[in-house]
């Protein structure tokens, strides 16, 4: 990485990250590694500083990907995809530290970690990320928690025996930066739109909310289906991950109580063009995804705040690179560029609790964002492309 201290910026678009309208040849000051002001570019400007020729570039902020899980990669091969969720953390180290490189040579500068069966990228964060030279913000869930006999062995636990999920969370002993929740089984790729029971009772899950707000953690509940969704929402629950056939009713509920929704929508389109499925797999696939578009068309209707997440790791969707399919498919549902790039940053930072380093190309902010090549108009293809890297004003090589 090269320190660049105080120094100018001469952009020829600018996306905000807060969806408001792209801006046009725009000239950013940064000094010692924040946005001092951001000014319209004046045909003087060009002949009078000395700054950093980015004018055939778009400028928007470091990407967030709110749901991956950094233990697995996207192989297809289920022979592989089973030693990975078998390894030791000796042998997982390098696969966090390839995946983490991966996301970074993308543009994303933060990301929110969804749990594994040994907790490793929480031990990872906390005994090799420091030394790691990685600039990137992470957040881990440790291990996730799920219901005995359900879903979600694969990465957590089920409660304490003889203890409620709330009494469990507050005995867990690794500090960790918040909760994952399995609260409903997998997608089905047989049957189109099949629903599984919601893993804890209201009160359960209620406590187990209420028991991390004491630990002053958010928890982010994997939920699909209209009763597994609406028992998360109604116990206060901070995000909504997948919520695959959830129904309007419970987009509604999210709106109105601001519930974030993480719709990883990429994962359905991973599977319906995934090599060597089944026909019905893939055909079931391609109408979850479309399902999963039309909610994402309908929460537009009711204000629900949406963060972009990948699930990286799942079959096919590979880290670094889906983040730019996920965006693809919030622009194919309706959102504007501006909005799914929002998506993408701002409101990701909001939920992740990085509100005041990352999201937001603003005056008074760090200086973390992405310089792509060409105008607006051709992202977030253009992701594959960068530019330029600036995390807290330094050029990230």
């Amino acid at each position: 990485m090269e320190s660049k201290g105080s120094f100018f910026i001469a952009a020829g678009w600018l996306i905000d990250g807060t969806g408001g309208p792209i801006r046009s040849d725009v000239l950013i000051e940064i000094e010692n590694g924040f946005i001092s002001t951001i000014n319209k570019m004046m045909p003087a400007d060009m002949h009078n500083r000395h700054f950093v020729d980015l004018t055939r570039c778009t400028l928007l902020p470091g990407l967030i990907d709110s749901h991956v899980h950094l233990t697995i990669s996207g192989t297809e091969d289920p022979e592989g995809r089973q030693d990975q969720l078998t390894a030791s953390f000796e042998t997982l180290e390098g696969v966090i530290d390839k995946h983490l490189r991966s996301h970074v040579s993308r543009g994303v500068v933060a990301l929110r970690d969804g749990g594994d069966r040994g907790g490793y990228t929480l031990h990872y964060k906390s005994s090799c990320l420091p030394h790691a030279g990685i600039p990137i913000r992470l957040k881990s869930a440790g291990r996730a928690w799920h219901a005995p006999g359900r879903y979600g062995k694969l990465i957590g636990r089920p409660p304490v025996e003889g203890h409620t999920l709330g009494q469990s969370i507050l005995m867990q002993p690794e500090p960790v930066d918040h909760l994952k929740i399995v609260n409903s089984g997998l997608n089905s790729l047989a049957t189109f739109g099949r629903e599984t029971p919601s893993q804890f009772d209201p009160d359960e899950l209620k406590g187990a909310v209420q028991a991390g707000r004491e630990l002053g953690l958010k928890t982010m509940v994997h939920a699909n289906g209209q009763e597994a969704v609406a028992v998360a929402i109604e116990a206060g629950c901070h995000s909504i991950e997948h919520g695959f056939f959830m129904g309007e009713k419970n987009l509604i509920r999210m709106a109105e109580r601001d519930v974030t929704w993480v719709p990883t929508a990429f994962t359905m389109n991973a599977y319906a063009r995934m090599p060597g499925s089944h026909r019905r797999e893939s055909e079931v696939a391609q109408k979850n995804l479309d399902h999963q578009l039309d909610q994402i068309r309908k929460s537009l209707e009711y204000g629900v705040r949406i963060a972009v997440g990948t699930d990286a790791g799942s079959p096919g969707v590979h880290h670094g690179q889906a983040i730019r399919e996920e965006i693809r498919l919030l622009v194919s549902a309706g959102l504007s560029l501006e909005r799914a790039i929002q998506c993408a940053t701002s409101n990701g930072a909001d939920l992740l609790g990085l509100e005041n380093e990352v999201g937001r190309i603003l005056p008074g902010m760090p200086a973390t964002f992405l310089a792509t090549r060409g105008k607006p108009d051709r992202l977030p293809e253009s992701l594959d492309s960068l530019e330029r890297i600036y995390i807290d004003g330094i050029l990230v090589n």
